[in-house]
C-alpha cells in the first residue's frame, strides 16, 4: 500500500462525484461522513489520512471501506499526488464552472505554504526555522506538544493571542534581546496568517493574534534597565564603539602577508557600511578601478547598488586586486564566519576585543549621520528598507534646537 502525498480535497471531490452515480452502497454511506469531516488535513499522506480516521473513532469496517474506495479511485486513473487537482480539472470538461473553481481553490490552499517557502531568501528561511524552533520549545514548556510549525499549517490549529503574548513574556524572562523578540513575533504572526488563509484559524483568533504588538524602543530600554540577567542570543547588547583614530588603524592594518586583503575588507566595512553577508558574495569583477565604482548585491532588501569608492578603499583595492589568482572569482574567497573571525582578530590587534562586522557598519552609520548626511541618503546608502533603522544612528544634540532654521 503506497503512502504518497495526496491532496485530500480532490479525493473528497471524487467521492462526491461517485455519489452522484446513485450507487447507494456502503462506500457512499462512508463518503457522506468523509466529505463532511472538516478535521481532516487538506494535504496528507495516505498513512496519515488513515491515522486520522482511526484517531477520530472510525470503525474497522470504515477503514476497510476507505481502502476499497482508494483502490477504486486509483483504478479509474486518478493519481494520488499533489497535482491530482490539475488532473481533475483537465479530465472534467463538462463540470460546472463553480465545481472546477472550488477544486482549483482547494489546490491553491493546499499548496499555500509551499509557495510561500519558495519565495523566501535563504537567510530568511534559516531565521524562520530558528524562530519557530524556539516557539516550539516555549510551547513544550507550556505543556503542549507542537507539530511541525514550519512545514505543516495544521500545527497552528487552536493557536490564540494569549499563547503569542505568553511567548513574548517568556522570552523577556529568559533574557532574549528585545529586537529578536520582535522579529520572532513577526514570524509567528506570518504563519498564523497563512493558517488563517487555509482555514485552520477562525476570523476572531486571527484578528486577535495580528493585534498582538511588539515591544517599542522606549519600553525596550526600560525593560533592559530592569533586567537582572544578561540577555541571550547571538547579538551583543551594545556595539563596540570604534574611536576615530582606530578607524584609521583598522583600515591600514599591520597584519603581515594578509595586510592588503585585510585593508580592503575593513575599508568596505568602515567606509561603505556593507553587511558581512554582502561582502562574502562579492566578486573581484564588481570593483571597477577605471570608474572607481563598486557594484554589489543587497540580498536582505533584494537590491543591486553601486557605490563610489572612497580614497582609502580605492587604494586598498588597487593593491589587493593584483594579488588575486586569475582562477579565483570571489573577492575574498571567505565564508561569513571566516570574515567575522578575521574582523575579530584585527580588532584585537588594535585593542578592540570582540569587534564584529556589524560594529563596523554601526560605526559607519554613526559617523555618516554625525557629519550631517540627510536621512534619506543614509537610508539608501545603508540599504535599509525603512526609515526607522537609520534614525537610530542620529544622536541628539546637547542643544535641543541646534540646526533648526526659522528664517
Amino acid at each position: 500500500m503506497s503512502d504518497f502525498d495526496v491532496n485530500v480535497q480532490p479525493f473528497k471531490a471524487w467521492l462526491a462525484k461517485r455519489q452522484k452515480r446513485a450507487r447507494r452502497d456502503a462506500i457512499d454511506t462512508l463518503a457522506k461522513r468523509l466529505i463532511a469531516d472538516t478535521r481532516i488535513p487538506r494535504k496528507a499522506s495516505k498513512g496519515s489520512y488513515l491515522a486520522h480516521l482511526r484517531s477520530k473513532g472510525y470503525a474497522p469496517e470504515d477503514i476497510t471501506l476507505f481502502e476499497q474506495a482508494w483502490q477504486e479511485m486509483r483504478g479509474q486513473g486518478q493519481e494520488e499526488d499533489a497535482h491530482v487537482t490539475q488532473v481533475a480539472i483537465i479530465e472534467r470538461p463538462s463540470a460546472a464552472l463553480a465545481d472546477v473553481a472550488a477544486i482549483a481553490e482547494e489546490y491553491a490552499r493546499a499548496t499555500k505554504l509551499e509557495r510561500y517557502h519558495e519565495g523566501l531568501r535563504p537567510e530568511t528561511e534559516r531565521r524562520q526555522k530558528t524562530d519557530l524552533a524556539l516557539f516550539a520549545r516555549f510551547l513544550q514548556v507550556a505543556g503542549t506538544s507542537p507539530g511541525d510549525l514550519y512545514n505543516d499549517l495544521d500545527a497552528w490549529r487552536d493557536m490564540n493571542a494569549g499563547l503569542v503574548e505568553a511567548f513574548i513574556e517568556w522570552q523577556k524572562r529568559e533574557g532574549y534581546a528585545i529586537g529578536s523578540i520582535n522579529v520572532r513575533l513577526a514570524t509567528v504572526k506570518a504563519y498564523c496568517h497563512l493558517a488563517f488563509d487555509v482555514g485552520y484559524l477562525d476570523v476572531d483568533a486571527h484578528a486577535h493574534i495580528q493585534g498582538v504588538k511588539g515591544i517599542p524602543r522606549r519600553q525596550a530600554r526600560n525593560i533592559d534597565a530592569k533586567r537582572e540577567v544578561s540577555r541571550v542570543g547571538n547579538k551583543k547588547a551594545e556595539p563596540v564603539e570604534i574611536p576615530l583614530d582606530l578607524v584609521h588603524e583598522l583600515k591600514h592594518p599591520q597584519s603581515g602577508l594578509l595586510a592588503e586583503r585585510d585593508a580592503l575588507l575593513m575599508c568596505l566595512l568602515l567606509d561603505h557600511g556593507l553587511r558581512v553577508g554582502e561582502v562574502a558574495i562579492l566578486k573581484k569583477t564588481q570593483i571597477d578601478l577605471k570608474t572607481g565604482l563598486l557594484s554589489f548585491e543587497r540580498p536582505k532588501v533584494d537590491k543591486v547598488q553601486k557605490a563610489l569608492l572612497t580614497n582609502d578603499t580605492y587604494a586598498a583595492a588597487r593593491r589587493y586586486l593584483s594579488t588575486i589568482p586569475d582562477e579565483q572569482e570571489s573577492l575574498f574567497d571567505l565564508a561569513v564566519i571566516s570574515l567575522q573571525e578575521r574582523v575579530r582578530t584585527l580588532g584585537e590587534l588594535v585593542g578592540l576585543p570582540g569587534l564584529s562586522p556589524h560594529d563596523c557598519r554601526h560605526s559607519w552609520a554613526t559617523r555618516a549621520a554625525g557629519k550631517g548626511t540627510p536621512l534619506d541618503r543614509l537610508k539608501q546608502a545603508g540599504g535599509w528598507s525603512n526609515i526607522q533603522t537609520p534614525l537610530r544612528y542620529i544622536r541628539e544634540s546637547e542643544i535641543s534646537n541646534e540646526g533648526v532654521i526659522l528664517e
